[in-house]
């Protein structure tokens, strides 16, 4: 039995457990929290080794960004694991039901999916998330984070096991992958004995290879490839404001935009506006010909592939439009599913965005960068779904749960 095999045995026989723990999981919720924030300084000491080695492998700004943990982070997972624990269980649940004709009383009742698999890439904050809304749904969770961020995940992962297995829950119902080779994620996308589902977190090779690759059923969080389109009659501002906002607050998450739209009408106003919010982050702009004829030669010109990249970076492409029909055409085109938001004072352009851009989060005059399990209110996310089975948009407690048919009787027979 291979090592990740022993791990899908433990993690089932955790399973059984999760599945009638009940007010259990709350307080083992709380025990994880207090223990990340009482050993923070255990966990900043194991990130600055990871980030010591990213920097030495010449890993981008925005990236490190993304792996670093300080107080004020560690702070934020703790937080984010009691937010988890203050929502209602959705185990248990009865969702729907009726009485038949011949008495037979049918419910419908959520319930675990089981055992979920999760690899991810260098965001260690990820770890905390996932162990949290998993253990609160009533999964047990096996972990496999990128060797970027091996240290931190190693870390916090012992110190939730133990948190856990402190107040009589197994430590198992959480486990860590210590092996960030390729053979243990292509192994996890195998483990069909043990692995109910599976959920890539990361950038768009590593969804796409679980996608292909994976005879464990996946559910698929997507890239961000999200798009601002700035309507004729917008409030340029405010679309200023939005887009600044959007692209630069933190331009290495998946809600944050890669490519800005722009009415022609209004865009002799608008591109200067925006080109000097963002030049104060000095967020290189890659053009359209027509947007490279209102700000000027020194933009970078815009080639097929820059509409369809995910930067991460202070980049941002950006394309001037006749009307919305094209904003909306090229958003279908090149759009990941994620996040897309309209700038706009018309009522009727703003309910045709949001009823024919098909994404997972559509805006009128917000940032996509809203897009978070925290600010819909779901607490931590497990990620931003944008697929359209099972669960789209950002995952919380209830899309890491199934159903099942309860049936009472009397002694009715077919």
């Amino acid at each position: 039995m291979t090592v990740l095999e022993q791990m899908g045995k433990n993690a089932k026989s955790a399973e059984r457990v999760l599945a009638s723990a009940g007010a259990l999981k709350n307080k083992a919720l709380l025990s994880m929290a207090d223990a990340i924030e009482k050993n923070a300084e255990e966990i900043i000491s194991a990130n600055k080794k990871d980030l010591k080695s990213a920097k030495e492998s010449g890993m981008s700004e925005s990236l490190l960004d993304r792996l670093t943990l300080n107080s004020e982070r560690i702070k934020g997972m703790a937080e984010g694991i009691r937010s988890v624990a203050a929502q209602s269980d959705p185990i248990g649940k009865i969702i729907g039901g009726e009485v038949r004709p011949n008495g037979l009383k049918i419910e419908r009742v959520r319930v675990p999916l089981g055992v979920i698999g999760i690899i991810y890439e260098a965001r260690p904050n990820v770890t905390s998330d996932a162990a949290a809304l998993c253990l609160k749904s009533g999964n047990a969770v096996i972990l496999r984070g990128g060797k970027e961020a091996i240290n931190s995940n190693k870390c916090t992962a012992d110190i939730m096991r133990n948190a856990v297995s402190a107040v009589g829950l197994p430590k198992d119902c959480i486990q860590l992958v210590a092996d960030t080779s390729r053979s243990s994620s292509v192994e996890m996308m195998q483990l069909t004995s043990y692995l109910d589902v599976l959920i890539p977190r990361g950038g768009k090779g590593l969804i796409k290879s679980v996608v292909q690759n994976s005879k464990v059923p996946v559910i698929e969080t997507g890239s961000g490839n999200c798009h601002v389109y700035v309507d004729d009659s917008a409030d340029i501002d405010m679309a200023a404001n939005i887009i600044y906002n959007a692209k630069t607050s933190r331009p290495s998450v998946c809600n944050a935009i890669e490519t800005v739209l722009v009415h022609k009408d209004t865009a002799q106003k608008a591109l200067p506006k925006i080109k000097e919010k963002l030049d104060r982050k000095n967020v290189e702009i890659r053009g359209c010909e027509l947007t490279r004829k209102i700000l000027g030669e020194s933009i970078v010109p815009a080639s097929d592939k820059d509409w369809e990249t995910e930067y991460l970076d202070y980049i941002l492409a950006v394309k001037v439009v006749k009307n919305i029909d094209e904003a909306i055409e090229h958003i279908a085109e090149y759009s990941s599913g994620h996040s897309e938001a309209i700038i706009t004072k018309s009522y009727e352009n703003a309910l045709k965005f949001t009823t024919e851009v098909d994404s997972a989060a559509v805006y009128v005059n917000s940032s996509t960068r809203f897009t978070d399990g925290g600010e819909f209110g779901l607490g931590a996310e497990i990620g931003i779904s944008t697929q359209k089975l099972h669960a789209r948009g950002p995952m919380g407690v209830n899309e890491l749960t199934s159903t099942k048919f309860v049936i009472s009787g009397s002694g009715q027979i077919r």
